[in-house]
């Protein structure tokens, strides 16, 4: 029997085959004067806009993308991409793997770095949050398969650049929308935009709620945001953007595989009884100026600030944290020739400070008459400041109308402070400088075609927890994971530019390997234990066909499939070199389509292979593997001139899969109880939708 990888590298041997095939064909496109490459546009970070010159494996997430399902949970729509990986657990805990990067964080997501438009999304203590922006106010995401740091700073496992909704083509226009659904789900928003030709204006605000299907596991979050642009001239604009997020969710936690299989909607018997939850408030705000100082040279300076609030009362402690970053980044960028070779270039600088202080307090829920968490003594009290600035570089050389090279550096300093004011201790420490070249090399048979391979350094900074010993001083052992990635992919246009095709092989080695051990209830203390492996494959197909007159349909097929192990990793005196790596799926496959009619009715069905994945280090434990299947219909039409509507119905998770959406790596036993492993996925669940548009 020919097994899933070897039908999956004869899929992919298919394809490459008939790239010589499809030759001819392209040549005759490019013979059309006519006809034209439609571009995907990218981030300005990058050194071009140009998905096809680009030489990386970039995941592109459009408006349409993003609000395919129910516009609330952004897991599903990240997770259509090959080689990223997003657990969720009732939008409260979530975490982003990409190619294996990240797959172990015990909670929360790091070894990324996120932008929104060109604030940075990443704390100091190197934790990335991109749920708290509502999907409604995004235009566009991209996600950046591997450590590209020459551009983007600290990243293994690479970078995601969020676009912000700006209106555009001056217009005004304002628009209510609801969704409602399974277990309590409501969502309400309210937005306004209005675009002049000396500036712009965005505004929404939003409100989620859900009951949750769990015990403890009710969910509110409202945020307001506000993006534009104003002082626009035909060579310079300035954009500002700014979020609020109030949030408020209770957390039923991980169970074990007894209670998973038999009574998943049940929460931890002592978060249930704590009531345990996390809530905070969060400011998120940047200003951005774009100028052109002649034709051939460009800058553009940001300055952003973003503030935290946060209480977690939980039943060991109820943990209080403040946060307050500010940063700036400036980034020239231009062209030039040398002789009759045309070079264009970016180069920048960017500084990021961040101040962070935590207390805990004792939580007295037991002594509470059933009423959940109470605070009591004060047990711990720290800060830390820590500071970092990257100084970035990139060249992109055009040798020929085929021919291309690009090239990059990064170099990165980073120091911090820490405060224990239980100990009445300070401490200053810095990490050595690091510096990461990227080296491309781009081939274009032709405008509808492009072959790459690149080699680019990354590392990711330990966060705060792993910077500390266990009695809280500054754990001065402890370095940053670097790694070197190789890749080599392709992206092709076929079929009159119906069909787009993207390939990626790459293999990544990890060195230093950061592992956060448990010393107690939440206490972990970091050290480096090896080295990790990650090589893998990945696909994309997507497809557009106009039926007739009446009918078109677009499709999609995703698919990685990856091998992640530990190379060399001794834990405690278990030697684990040679396991899988815990955490995340080797394999993935996600696969859709869309069937439009001219009426405005469509219909959508989704679906979503993962594999099992190792829980532990030791792989005694694994999850099962999962098939998911979601449907929706809708139905766009004018009611009035200028007044649209959009109705749609859908089912998540149709055939009732039992499935673990997020697993808790190396969960520990306590007393005779097996691991808590598990945070079971949905079952089954309805929503409808129903929206106004009105443009004036």
């Amino acid at each position: 029997m020919i097994s899933k990888k070897h039908c999956f590298f004869l899929f992919v041997f298919f394809i490459f085959k008939n790239i010589s095939a499809q030759e001819k064909e392209s040549k005759t496109i490019d013979s059309l004067k006519t006809e034209k490459l439609n571009e995907i546009v990218i981030s300005s970070l990058h050194i071009n806009n140009n998905l096809l010159n680009t030489p990386a494996s970039i995941g592109i997430l459009s408006k349409k993308d993003l609000l395919q399902n129910n516009t609330t949970d952004i897991s599903t729509v990240i997770n259509t991409i090959p080689g990223v990986f997003m657990q969720s657990s009732n939008f409260t805990t979530t975490r982003i793997s990409i190619r294996g990067i990240g797959a172990r964080t015990t909670y929360g997501t790091n070894k990324i770095r996120a932008f929104y438009g060109s604030i940075p999304l990443t704390s100091g203590n190197s934790e990335t949050v991109i749920d708290d922006i509502d999907l409604e106010n995004l235009n566009q995401i991209e996600i950046i398969k591997g450590p590209l740091s020459s551009v983007y700073g600290a990243g293994l496992g690479g970078a995601i650049l969020i676009s912000p909704q700006l209106s555009k083509n001056g217009n005004q226009s304002a628009g209510i929308s609801s969704v409602f659904g399974s277990f309590g789900l409501l969502k309400n928003s309210l937005n306004f935009g209005l675009d002049e030709k000396s500036g712009s204006l965005n505004i929404s605000y939003h409100n989620l709620k859900t009951d949750g299907w769990r015990e403890n596991s009710a969910y509110n979050r409202e945020g307001i945001t506000l993006a534009g642009e104003l002082f626009r001239k035909k060579n310079s604009k300035l954009t500002y953007f700014s979020n609020y997020t109030y949030l408020k969710a209770f957390i039923p936690s991980s169970i074990n595989k007894t209670t998973f299989e038999n009574n998943p909607q049940s929460g931890a018997p002592t978060w249930v009884a704590s009531k345990g939850y996390k809530e905070y408030k969060s400011t998120l705000g940047g200003l951005a100026y774009d100028f052109s100082i002649n034709q051939n040279l460009k800058n553009s300076t940001s300055v952003f600030i973003n503030y935290k609030d946060s209480n977690e009362p939980r039943p060991f402690d109820i943990l209080r944290q403040y946060t307050f970053a500010t940063g700036a980044r400036t980034q020239f960028s231009g062209d030039f020739k040398i002789g009759k070779i045309k070079n264009n270039f970016i180069a920048g600088i960017e500084y990021f400070t961040d101040t962070y202080k935590g207390n805990t307090f004792e939580n007295l829920y037991q002594q509470n008459n059933g009423l959940g968490s109470l605070q009591g003594d004060q047990l711990t009290e720290t800060g830390q400041k820590r500071h970092f600035y990257n100084i970035f570089s990139q060249l992109r050389t055009l040798l020929s109308e085929q021919f291309e090279i690009q090239a990059g550096l990064n170099y990165n300093k980073t120091k911090f402070n820490l405060d224990n004011y239980s100990e009445n201790t300070n401490q200053d420490y810095s990490y050595d400088g690091i510096f990461s070249p990227q080296l491309s090399f781009l081939f274009k048979p032709n405008s509808l075609k492009t072959i790459y391979f690149s080699v680019s350094r990354g590392f990711s900074l330990p966060a705060t927890e792993e910077t500390l010993t266990s009695d809280g001083t500054i754990n001065t052992d402890i370095k940053p994971e670097n790694g070197y990635n190789f890749e080599i992919g392709g992206k092709f246009y076929f079929f009159n530019k119906n069909l787009y095709t993207e390939i990626a092989v790459y293999r990544m080695e990890i060195k230093d390997l950061l592992v956060a051990k448990r010393v107690g209830d939440d206490q972990y203390v970091g050290l480096n234990a090896g080295k990790t492996f990650h090589e893998g494959i990945e696909i994309t197909l997507n497809h557009n066909w106009s039926i007739n007159r009446f009918f078109s349909l677009n499709s999609y097929l995703s698919g990685s499939l990856g091998n992640y192990e530990f190379k060399e990793f001794v834990d405690s005196g278990n030697d684990y070199s040679g396991n899988k790596l815990t955490g995340v799926a080797a394999n993935k496959i996600n696969a859709g389509f869309t069937l439009n009619t001219n009426l405005g009715l469509y219909f959508t069905a989704d679906y979503q292979f993962v594999d099992k994945i190792p829980m532990n280090d030791a792989n005694t434990s694994f999850s099962n593997s999962y098939n998911i299947i979601n449907l929706k219909s809708g139905y766009r039409f004018e009611i009035l001139p200028k007044l649209m509507t959009h109705f749609a119905t859908g089912i998540n998770n149709v055939t009732n899969t039992k499935y673990a959406s997020l697993i808790l790596p190396n969960g520990v036993a306590v007393g005779n109880a097996a691991p808590r492993y598990y945070y079971p996925g949905l079952p089954i669940n309805y929503y409808g939708t129903i929206s106004l548009n009105y443009l004036f």
